[in-house]
C-alpha cells in the first residue's frame, strides 16, 4: 500500500497564492506531480481544493472530502463527493479504488492524515516563490517523515520522503 501526499509550497511555507497552488508551483514541480498522477489508483482531495484548482478531468478517480450536497466536480464523470471524515474516506477510497492513494488535499485535511499515520510517503516541491497564503511550517511536516532523496530542478527543491517508523 502507498498513500502518497503531494505538496507544493513556496520558501515561505505559503501552500497557495491568489488563491491557488499554481501561484507557488514550478515547471519542475507540475511535471513531477503529473508523472506520479498517473500511477495512482485514486485521488483524495477536499471540497475547498476541488473549488478553487483544476480538477474537471483527471487521469484517475478523484474523491471529494465535503460536507456540501453540491459535487463541485460534478462535470468529471470520474469524481466522486463523499461527506466523511479524512481517515475514513482514505480507507473507502482503498476498498473501492485500490492501495495507491494520492492525497492533494489542502494543509488541514493533510495534517490530519499525517497525524493519524496514515501518510506512507510525501512528495514536497519546494519553489521560491514567497508572499503567498495559508503557510504551514515546514519543519514540522518533515518532521513526520525521513527524507530519501532530494534534488533541485530549475530552483525548485524536489523532496521524497518516507513515514518514520
Amino acid at each position: 500500500m502507498a498513500v502518497i501526499a503531494t505538496l507544493v509550497v513556496g520558501a515561505d511555507g505559503s501552500t497557495s497564492k491568489d488563491g491557488t497552488s499554481a501561484g507557488v508551483s514550478s515547471a519542475a514541480d507540475r511535471q513531477s506531480f503529473l508523472a506520479r498522477r498517473r500511477e495512482a489508483d485514486c485521488i483524495l482531495i477536499g471540497g475547498n481544493t476541488a473549488r478553487v484548482e483544476p480538477y474537471h478531468r483527471t487521469p484517475v478517480p478523484v474523491v471529494v472530502i465535503s460536507k456540501s450536497l453540491i459535487n463541485p466536480l460534478a462535470d468529471n464523470r470520474l469524481a466522486h463527493c463523499w461527506n466523511l471524515s479524512p481517515e475514513q474516506a482514505l480507507d473507502r477510497a482503498i476498498a473501492t479504488f485500490g492501495t495507491r492513494i494520492h492525497i492533494e488535499a489542502g494543509s488541514a485535511i493533510l495534517a490530519e492524515l499525517i497525524e493519524a499515520g496514515r501518510v506512507d510517503q510525501l512528495e514536497l516541491s519546494i519553489t521560491d516563490v514567497v508572499g503567498g497564503e495559508n503557510k504551514i511550517d515546514l519543519v514540522a511536516l518533515l518532521s513526520h517523515f525521513t527524507i530519501e532523496s532530494e534534488r533541485s530542478q530549475d530552483e525548485t527543491r524536489l523532496i521524497s520522503a518516507s513515514k518514520k517508523s
